[in-house]
């Protein structure tokens, strides 16, 4: 049962105001000074984590900062590859800080694509993870404008500097008197970062932001939903999910962050750390919930679990919540304080959020793009709708481009955190930036008023979109929200297939990997006949040309990238 927990004239939450990056660390260390900013293991296996104080972080980005503007990054491309750790974000904030333009990237890309990307960007300098020294070295024949490679690590590997030794220069240069940091006066409308997305294609623009753009989206997002004082980073910190919401949102509000050492040590990590609300993309959290349910089903708890969710809804109508008592056993799995979820980056399916809700975990589903930096929307701690990404951050407006009889069309957004443009590529900027200066989004969708509240609904991709030659437009994500709802599946994916001995020939493909041993345990050895069975239920609901067709079982999960999302582009869609 869902709850929608609306309030008439909710009031906006208190934020904290910045103009750039510098603002947010000094204002942070000033309020914040002997408070855990991040927390971290140097090895996944150490006993006890590490930390440094706000005040730490303070120090460490103001002396790298000051060794950076001696070097000569000033106004230069600087490339930032490395996993989440205190060394990208040292280096990231001191980067902004200092002036330089920051090219983050995704450190799992091979040498060659690392290199492709960092000559687009023209990078003269590369910050890179001791996890990928070779790659790391190979960049500086790759990349002619690359002038120096700086390890992220404590050790210097092939003639690549040591972040430490940077900071220990720095330092003397401050403790000598050197202010050339805090002297540079920031134009927060200037280029800062360069963000180049995945693509459809496997072909990302380089997406331009300022600081105004990254500091705005948080400043003004801030005002909409609450957080709490502990979470986990366990996205990657080269997208703007993890680099703005994660990362800066939450340290500006004296948020302690523990940086997670890798997928396989979340579990662990939670329970240790026992963040109070964590930030993830859907797949993060349609994997706890499977991993409840099928831990409950396989200790022969599930029925228990399902009456205990109906007993506390129908005691929640009367006031009474007993989820921290009922559901205690659950959520020890998470650290045992885990009240909230900010969810974002793909559709989450409704009766996941429901079933959190019941457990006594608000998840709060948002909308964001890297071309806004990303943050454009996001459901309130007790202010939201089923089925709806929430309202627009403060300053942004949308409006629906083209609406059909429904009110669905394109979603354009505009706002102070709407990118300066791609880099570098003027055509596709004046493509997707109108003269009113609204940023087409690519998704569909629509709004619904209430009062002055504009709540967004998204359909699916426009890119995803699926044309018939009848003329029928079908969002496949649609679709595999029902899908996803059919007991054994881990990962849907719907397409148009393409048949190479008949063009003409349109059908409806949902492509499952399933939870082969979840399925063994029910009995079921044929995974395509089942899951044709259910889907043929799917079909009745729908109209026809909206109809699975044909279904295909994986064996092995999609393709993603390290936001863990599906890259759809890599998927063979041919039937033959």
């Amino acid at each position: 049962m869902a709850f929608k927990n609306r309030k008439a004239n909710y009031p906006l939450y208190e934020t904290t105001h910045f103009d750039n990056l510098r603002t947010l660390v000094e204002n942070a260390a000033a309020r914040f000074p002997d408070k855990n900013a991040l927390t971290y293991r140097k090895n996944p296996h150490d006993a006890e984590p590490s930390h440094y104080t706000f005040l730490e972080l303070e120090a460490y980005i103001r002396d790298l900062a000051t060794e950076m503007i001696a070097m000569g990054m000033r106004d230069k491309t600087v490339a930032i590859v490395g996993e989440a750790s205190p060394s990208w974000v040292f280096t990231y904030f001191a980067a902004m800080a200092m002036g330089a333009i920051t090219v983050p990237i995704d450190k799992e890309y091979p040498a060659e694509d690392l290199a492709a990307i960092m000559n687009r960007a023209e990078c003269e300098f590369a910050f890179v993870s001791p996890a990928i020294e070779k790659k790391g070295v190979t960049l500086r024949e790759a990349v002619p404008t690359l002038k120096t490679v700086i390890s992220m690590g404590n050790k210097e590997f092939e003639g690549a500097p040591s972040l430490d030794s940077i900071r220990a220069k720095g330092a003397a240069r401050v403790d000598a008197g050197d202010r050339s940091y805090f002297d540079y006066e920031i134009d927060a409308d200037k280029l800062a970062s360069i963000v180049f997305t995945s693509g459809t294609t496997g072909k990302g623009k380089g997406v331009m932001l300022s600081q105004k753009n990254i500091c705005s989206d948080m400043v003004q997002g801030m005002y909409n939903f609450q957080i709490t004082y502990k979470t986990m980073c366990v996205l990657p910190p080269h997208h703007t999910f993890g680099s703005t919401i994660n990362l800066a949102g939450h340290l500006a509000q004296g948020c302690e962050i523990y940086i997670s050492s890798g997928i396989k040590y979340i579990m662990k990590e939670l329970q240790e750390f026992r963040p109070s609300h964590l930030i993830l993309v859907p797949l993060f959290v349609e994997t706890f919930y499977k991993r409840i349910m099928a831990t409950a089903e396989k200790t022969g708890k599930l029925p228990m679990l399902k009456k205990l969710v109906k007993v506390s809804n129908a005691l929640r109508k009367v006031g009474i919540d007993l989820r921290d008592t009922l559901f205690k056993s659950v959520t020890k799995n998470f650290g045992g304080e885990l009240q909230m979820i900010i969810c974002g980056g793909a559709a989450l399916n409704q009766n996941i959020i429901d079933f959190f809700e019941s457990i006594g975990v608000t998840i709060l589903n948002g909308y964001g793009i890297t071309e806004c930096a990303p943050l454009i929307s996001c459901n309130r701690n007790e202010y939201r709708k089923n089925g709806s990404v929430g309202l627009p951050i403060i300053g942004g407006e949308v409006k629906i481009v083209d609406p059909d009889e429904n009110g669905e069309g394109e979603i354009a957004y505009r706002g102070p955190n709407v990118m300066l443009g791609y880099y570098k590529d003027e055509e596709a900027t004046r493509a997707v930036i109108d003269e009113e200066g609204f940023f087409h989004t690519g998704d569909y969708g629509k709004v619904e008023m209430e009062g002055d509240d504009q709540w967004i609904y998204i359909t699916g991709r426009l890119k995803n979109l699926i044309i018939f030659s009848n003329g029928k437009n079908v969002y496949p994500e649609e679709i595999e929200t029902d899908i996803q709802g059919v007991y054994g599946v881990n990962e849907v994916v719907v397409y148009a297939g393409e048949s190479k001995s008949d063009p003409s020939k349109e059908v409806i493909v949902a492509e499952i990997y399933p939870d082969f041993d979840g399925l063994k345990s029910h009995g079921i050895e044929d995974a395509k006949a089942y899951f044709t069975e259910e889907i043929k239920k799917i079909n009745q609901k729908n109209v026809s040309y909206k109809t699975v067709g044909l279904v295909k079982i994986r064996e092995v999960e999609f393709p993603k990238n390290t936001s863990r999302k599906i890259t759809r582009f890599a998927i063979d869609k041919s039937i033959d």
